[in-house]
């Protein structure tokens, strides 16, 4: 084979009528050797071209499908921040496919106080050249305000699925097969949110114990689908899978890993960016050691341009070539620090993305803490983001558990915690609220267990949070109503639901609250489990928030008076009808409390629909609330799942314990 000097234009494999370009950005090492792996072994060619940082060559008659990888040379002098070492192969950054799942074996060292001699090869995933293709997407793009999330394992949403083929449960295609999408399509959710889909490491620490990193946070191909969840065309499969959710009118929306790889800390394997440039690729400190702000090991310097380039240039990769309506960014705290490591909402990655004239349109939603000093930013991240809100889901939880002086703070979250997110012209929905998430309790376990239960992850069950504001309730009954409450809170709140795939049809993971080593049914959802008149109830909850605008709002509500109607927009009410006073706020006793809400006094009219709302909460015992003034119609009683919606000719209504009304005012007879 030959190689030609080529360019630096685009970065990874690019494919054209006449070979192959190659270019790999390391502005620390002293040469790069790309190879190309065929039926009679490896062949290595010197990358002839260097511009700036980029090592660059072109492979004449290279076609799709080569297998290819990287040897980079230069200094092994960690205490200066520089790892090289040519007897591993590298996985190219840009890669849009590997051959394999990338598993740890003991070749993939990469030594401590010498490199590792072992040549990493033979075990090592090889990228591979794809061809660079942009199509034309349909996509449904959903509102904000009118968006319900649902977030799903890629694998485990349909390993236990009885109605689909075998062949096709844990892959794309069983993802966005029939029963999916009709289950889906029944609930009315418009988005899906899928745990990591790129490719992942499972690391030694897992496989010593014969597990798998099964939800996938441990990141180390960027731009290609991870290959376990594919056949012999994962991109092809993969876009597929795209297209099926979109023709439904569902948005599928990726958890996405940036703040951190899978190569972990100065004990971790050599795989990709360590060797090909760890001092521009990780943010280190004294003596080359790794800033650990992710709890993972390391931590990637979003404010080196070169891994800045990576990101934007993934990113972008995964919205035109992949289909890809938005992104959900793990520990986005991180990806939000400066080159000091102070968080700021205008560190580089930030402002990179609100000028960028793609990524700036999808949707964005930060997981906004990590585990650094001045990590949890909530409520810090600039438009166009939303952001995870646990503030909801722990306010929420402990609400219904019946906690004393828990009445304001769900008021707060009801009302999109405006508290936190109203400033600089953000919207109600940059709340993105949860009761529930992968990482923690289903909703099932919420109210089984009191203490989680992560003994099979083999660590002792000292992993997973130890505040899960749960309680294992006696009976079915409670239960089933506890869970109808939190489902009917989470859906009907201003701000934008997510909701956790099986939490609407009851399933369990045991008391796991951290499976993110269970491959396995732990891990998996029940679907033979599946409790058809939860499911029936959930779909109900989003059919009312789809009816209703009011219920899902722009603008926050503040309790100012309208102009069209001299009403204010929120009211809330104790079960005498009357507003609360301070004291009633502090009674640590007020378990039963209600809003009025109308259209936000400083939107459009139109914006909120004609009809008003009124919701009641009752975590307290069974007990009787009066209704505002006017005329009002029952549409959900959450004690009584299946009730028909009903006109009230009282001035009150009476509530079980633990339930959850919804009244909507009464349109004005029209003249016969």
């Amino acid at each position: 084979m030959q190689i030609e000097v080529g360019c630096a234009d685009t970065l990874g494999a690019t494919l054209t009528s006449e070979g192959v370009n190659f270019a790999l950005a390391s502005q620390h090492s002293e040469a790069v050797d790309l190879c190309l792996f065929t039926p009679d072994g490896e062949v290595q060619l010197r990358l002839p071209g260097r511009s700036g940082a980029i090592w660059h060559g072109f492979v004449p008659g290279l076609e799709a499908g080569a297998r290819y990888g990287y040897r980079v040379h230069g200094p092994w002098a960690p205490e200066s921040g520089h790892r090289f070492n040519p007897a591993k192969l590298l996985i190219d950054p840009y890669a849009r496919a590997l051959d394999q799942p990338v598993i740890w074996q003991p070749t993939l060292a990469q030594g401590k106080s010498n490199p590792d001699a072992q040549d990493s090869a033979t075990d090592m995933a090889k990228s591979v050249v794809c061809e660079t293709q942009l199509p034309e997407w349909q996509r449904p793009a959903h509102r904000w305000r009118d968006s319900v999330i649902y977030e799903a394992h890629p694998k485990g949403l349909s390993m236990l699925h009885p109605d689909i083929p075998e062949a096709l449960r844990g892959t794309w295609a069983g993802l966005a097969s029939d029963p999916v999408l009709a289950h889906l399509g029944r609930l009315g959710v418009t988005a899906i949110e899928l745990l990591p889909t790129c490719a992942f490491l499972d690391d030694k620490f897992l496989v010593e114990k014969d597990l798998r990193n099964y939800w996938g946070y441990q990141p180390i191909g960027f731009f290609a689908p991870e290959p376990r969840y594919g056949g012999p065309d994962p991109r092809g499969e993969f876009r597929d899978m795209v297209r099926r959710f979109h023709n439904v009118g569902i948005e599928v929306i990726l958890d996405v890993v940036f703040n951190h790889t899978g190569e972990g800390d100065a004990r971790g394997p050599l795989l990709s960016l360590r060797g090909i440039d760890n001092a521009s690729y990780y943010r280190l400190g004294d003596r080359g050691a790794y800033i650990n702000e992710t709890g993972t090991g390391n931590t990637l310097d979003l404010s080196n341009p070169l891994a800045l380039r990576l990101v934007m240039d993934c990113l972008r990769h995964w919205v035109l070539e992949m289909g890809v309506d938005g992104f959900r960014f793990d520990l986005a705290a991180t990806l939000a620090r400066g080159a000091s490591g102070a968080v700021e909402a205008n560190a580089p990655f930030l402002s990179a993305i609100a000028q960028d004239p793609v990524l700036s349109k999808v949707k964005l939603i930060a997981e906004p803490w990590d585990i650094g000093p001045g990590g949890y930013f909530l409520g810090g991240f600039p438009h166009p983001f939303t952001e995870w809100n646990d503030r909801f889901r722990d306010d929420t939880r402990r609400f219904w558990r019946g906690d004393s002086c828990m009445a304001g703070d769900l008021a707060r979250r009801v009302a999109g915690s405006a508290e936190v997110f109203d400033h600089d012209g953000r919207c109600a929905s940059a709340s993105v609220n949860f009761i529930t998430a992968h990482d923690g309790f289903t909703l099932q376990d919420l109210v089984s267990y009191n203490e989680k239960h992560n003994e099979a992850n083999g660590e002792g069950n000292r992993d997973g949070h130890n505040a899960n504001f749960s309680q294992a309730l006696p009976d079915r009954g409670a239960q089933d109503a506890r869970k109808r409450a939190l489902l009917a809170t989470l859906i009907l709140s201003q701000g934008v639901p997510m909701l956790l795939a099986g939490d609407e049809f009851g399933n369990s993971q045991g008391g796991n609250n951290n499976a993110y080593a269970q491959d396995n049914p732990i891990g998996w959802l029940h679907w033979p489990n599946a409790d058809e008149a939860l499911i029936a109830f959930t779909a109900r909850l989003i059919a009312l928030r789809t009816a209703y605008p009011v219920l899902r709002q722009r603008r926050f509500l503040h309790a100012l008076t309208r102009a069209q109607d001299g009403m204010r927009d929120m009211i809330w009410r104790l079960c005498s009808g009357d507003e609360p006073m301070p004291h009633d706020w502090g009674n640590p006793d007020l378990r039963c409390i209600g809003v009025e809400i109308r259209g936000a006094a400083e939107g459009p009219a139109e914006e909120a629909g004609d009809r008003a709302a009124y919701l009641i909460f009752n975590a307290g015992g069974a007990c009787e609330a009066h209704l505002p003034a006017g005329a009002w119609e029952r549409v959900l009683d959450s004690a009584d799942p299946d009730g028909a919606a009903l006109p009230m000719t009282d001035a009150s209504t009476c509530l079980a314990a633990q339930s959850l009304q919804v009244f909507i005012q009464s349109l004005p007879q029209e003249p016969s």
